[in-house]
């Protein structure tokens, strides 16, 4: 792959490009349901302020704009005949979000539309096979309904008609939601893309965790996203009078869930590329003297690899058999998600390090590469289309928290690398 610039943008432009993204993240952590964080989830006013927001920043560069049958806002330029390349990342959050995460992916995708645009030559610096597309999805967290990636899926064709009767915290149905936004739910399928109509789906996301930040790297190919499978775990003993039953009458289920939640990470911790996390525990009957007799608790498994993770899963389900079986308990799970690896393909991976390579000083050694542990909407496309990313430096790597960060530097780098891998991928100079 080449790495000679082959974008005419001046660093002083790309650096205003970065600024502005930096300020729009601000602009958009200001619309939330919650005066004193960030949350912003699906179907909310919150969400239909952004989208109107991004379709605004989408026709200022001459985008044609529309909001799908799903609720992602969606801008189009170039040949109305074309397929086209996607990029972008979302727009709703977890709750008490950060300001970047997917956020600063949808921007930095304005961004290089606008560098890419040249009038006097058809409207591109280049002349391109392929139209551009920015899409804001607008539900990869699954915060209100608890299911992730569902503006994405409707975009790859997999929607699940199951998923209608999902419902909020407040009882709300998904179907009931769709129409109080003003969406049609019986139009769901017009939402879908087909194959032909992509050539390759690009975003670019602040990495969720150190790596970038320890190697004193601002960039990174992404080689794929992880498998992820998620349990809810039950474990039953017996609720009995805390201060009137001995110990050796005890069949405690908050000591085993404890000891459970322990296995996981040391089972998990000593594993290449697994990462095991207990994020939900509640007991029951939940008073101060009572033994507890049920106790309630999550479990999110991720690995780069599909069989690694099963097989990680496999030993934890031994270890509690012996664990429940010692201390006289039972239990049991239900899978409640389940999520392949998504390798990135290799065309697209190629120009992404090209992109890094022409924006970066000159090195003997390939960008890096890291695998992502946290989940993308490209999970979803890569049922439609090729897949392919890139990873921004993320101090600390703090992410789904108001501490995360990232540089406008480090912006700036990476629009110019998204933008150089987007010409790469135009004049397939590889």
């Amino acid at each position: 792959m080449s790495s000679a610039s082959l974008l005419r943008a001046a660093p002083d432009v790309i650096a205003a490009a970065a600024r502005r993204v930096m300020a729009r993240c601000e602009e958009l952590a200001r619309v939330s349901a919650d005066a004193a964080s960030i949350e912003r989830v699906y179907l909310s006013p919150e969400h239909a302020r952004v989208n109107r927001l991004a379709a605004e920043w989408m026709r200022e560069l001459g985008m044609r704009t529309w909001q799908d049958a799903a609720g992602n806002q969606v801008g189009r330029i170039g040949d109305p005949a074309a397929p086209a390349l996607m990029l972008g990342s979302h727009l709703d959050t977890v709750l008490d979000a950060g300001r970047y995460d997917g956020i600063a992916g949808v921007l930095m995708a304005l961004e290089v539309v606008r560098l890419l645009r040249e009038p006097g030559v058809d409207g591109w610096t280049v002349r391109l096979p392929f139209a551009i597309e920015v899409v804001a999805f607008s539900d990869e967290e699954g915060t209100r309904f608890g299911k992730a990636l569902l503006g994405s899926s409707a975009v790859a064709g997999t929607w699940n008609d199951a998923w209608w009767d999902l419902t909020d915290a407040d009882g709300v149905s998904l179907r009931r939601a769709f129409l109080e936004f003003g969406l049609d739910p019986a139009r769901i399928g017009e939402a879908a893309r087909r194959p032909g109509e992509l050539v390759g789906y690009l975003e670019a996301h602040i990495e969720q965790g150190p790596e970038l930040d320890r190697a004193g790297e601002p960039l990174a190919v992404v080689s794929s996203i992880a498998s992820a499978r998620r349990f809810q775990l039950v474990v039953e003993g017996e609720a009995r009078h805390a201060g009137g039953t001995p110990y050796d009458m005890r069949r405690d289920a908050l000591l085993g869930a404890s000891e459970a939640a322990l296995a996981v990470e040391r089972i998990c911790s000593a594993e290449h590329h697994i990462v095991g996390t207990v994020g939900r525990f509640e007991a029951f009957p939940g008073a101060v003297n009572v033994i507890p007799g049920e106790v309630q608790f999550s479990l999110d498994l991720r690995g780069e690899f599909d069989g690694e993770r099963d097989r990680v899963w496999d030993a934890l389900a031994r270890e509690l058999d012996e664990i429940m079986g010692r201390r006289a308990l039972r239990w049991r799970s239900r899978e409640v998600h389940s999520a392949p690896a998504v390798f990135c393909a290799p065309l697209l991976r190629e120009v992404v390090a090209g992109g890094i390579r022409a924006t970066l000083p000159p090195r003997s050694d390939a960008p890096p590469v890291i695998f992502s542990r946290a989940g993308h909407d490209g999970m979803a496309l890569g049922a439609v289309t090729d897949v392919g990313m890139l990873f921004l430096r993320n101090p600390d790597g703090v992410s789904h928290h108001p501490d995360e960060s990232v540089s406008a530097g480090d912006v700036a780098h990476g629009i110019r690398a998204l933008a150089e891998a987007v010409l790469l991928r135009g004049t397939e100079r590889i």
